[in-house]
């Protein structure tokens, strides 16, 4: 139980420096209001799963071989970022106190959310060994690590919905001035890429 409660703080932590997840998050929160934001969370959790998955299931082995391979679908991910942000930063200021979202495109943010996350080498490999710290060896590991990382995963969802709750918050008084809401949005888009960019093995 200690270890779970050192667990959780550690990861609070971890959440409260906001990385590259964290400023998409952000940047979509402002843009387009809590729902993206939070569509943007649940696309960053599922891809954070995803590189869980792979070492709750003890691909140890081939954990450097997957990061590779990810490092180049991680600099698509840095240009695309870094695209949306130039352009959001010189986009006029625009109305947004009847913007709707309209069907089908809520999925970009969900989309996004989730490659960000999954193509991060650093998070794979820092996972890797950051949360074996909190499992004793022996014959409960296997279950003792499935149960760390579905803790840590909800600790993050929790920390990743509150940064998009209080962005989102933001999103009303930055909604009167719209050409400083598009340059933090901007601005958000383009540190979320040059995050991603620095997130070395």
């Amino acid at each position: 139980m200690e270890s779970l409660l050192a667990l959780v703080a550690a990861t609070l932590v971890l959440v409260a420096i906001p990385g590259p997840n964290v400023a998409l998050i952000v940047a979509n929160s402002i843009r387009d209001g809590r729902g993206a934001g939070l569509r943007t969370v649940a696309g960053s959790t599922i891809g954070v799963g995803v590189q869980l998955l792979l070492i709750t299931i003890g691909i140890a082995a081939m954990i450097e071989l997957v990061a590779g391979v990810l490092v180049w679908l991680k600099w698509i991910g840095v240009a695309y970022l870094l695209f949306l942000g130039v352009r959001t930063w010189q986009e006029p200021a625009s109305d947004l106190t009847d913007a709707t979202v309209k069907h089908g495109q809520g999925w970009r943010e969900l989309w996004s959310g989730l490659g960000v996350a999954v193509v991060n080498p650093k998070t794979l490999l820092f996972n890797a060994a950051f949360l074996p710290q909190f499992v004793s060896p022996g014959p409960d590991a296997p279950a003792m690590m499935m149960l760390v990382s579905v803790v840590f995963l909800a600790t993050v969802f929790i920390g990743d919905t509150i940064w998009a709750l209080a962005a989102s918050a933001a999103r009303p008084v930055l909604i009167r001035y719209g050409r400083l809401r598009n340059r933090i949005t901007g601005g958000f888009l383009i540190g979320a890429g040059i995050g991603l960019a620095l997130s070395r093995r």
